[in-house]
């Protein structure tokens, strides 16, 4: 068993992920700048990748939270929004085969234990705005809006905005 920390500097601080034998096991953010730190399976890179606008390269990751099988039932469906797209909490808790569940989808989303990589923050209220964010709207609606410029050919990266007919990506300075 091989545990490695890859640590993804982006414009609001950083993601820190714990990868285990290449599967990653949980996720943070860090708001506050930290070394880049690079493991040897790869997440580092796709992790890079989403931030240089390639929205999707998470999709890739392969990921096992720690849950009951509620919880693990959501975070699967989270994995299922497209980049770019948002989705209700009612329309989450549907998709779990409970409607009437929205309140537990909600602290399930809350407890997510791989943020990021397990898009909790497109997750929405009904009638589109925002909701809450365990670290804070401003890096919801950040990581909202940069996978909203991918759809439209822009790319935000880690140095800036650069319109992108073409989908170039801006490289890391990492």
């Amino acid at each position: 068993m091989t545990i490695q920390t890859a640590v993804i500097p982006f414009p609001l601080g950083c993601l820190r992920a714990t990868v285990d034998d290449g599967v990653v096991r949980a996720a943070t953010f860090a708001l506050t700048p930290q070394p880049a730190q690079r493991d040897d399976f790869g997440v580092f890179d796709l992790v890079a990748a989403y931030f240089d606008g390639e929205v999707d390269a998470l999709d890739a990751l392969p990921v096992e939270p720690a849950g009951t099988e509620f919880q693990r039932a959501v975070w699967a469906q989270l994995r299922l929004i497209p980049a770019g797209t948002t989705l209700s909490y009612g329309e989450l808790a549907r998709r779990v085969g409970n409607p009437n569940a929205s309140r537990a989808v909600g602290m399930a989303n809350a407890s997510n234990p791989i943020t990021l990589i397990v898009p909790c923050h497109r997750v929405v209220c009904t009638g589109g705005s925002i909701g809450g964010y365990y670290y804070g709207t401003d890096v919801k609606r950040w990581l909202l809006t940069h996978e909203a410029r991918d759809q439209l050919g822009y790319s935000i990266g880690t140095v800036g905005v650069m319109a992108s007919p073409t989908r170039a990506k801006i490289s890391s300075s990492v």
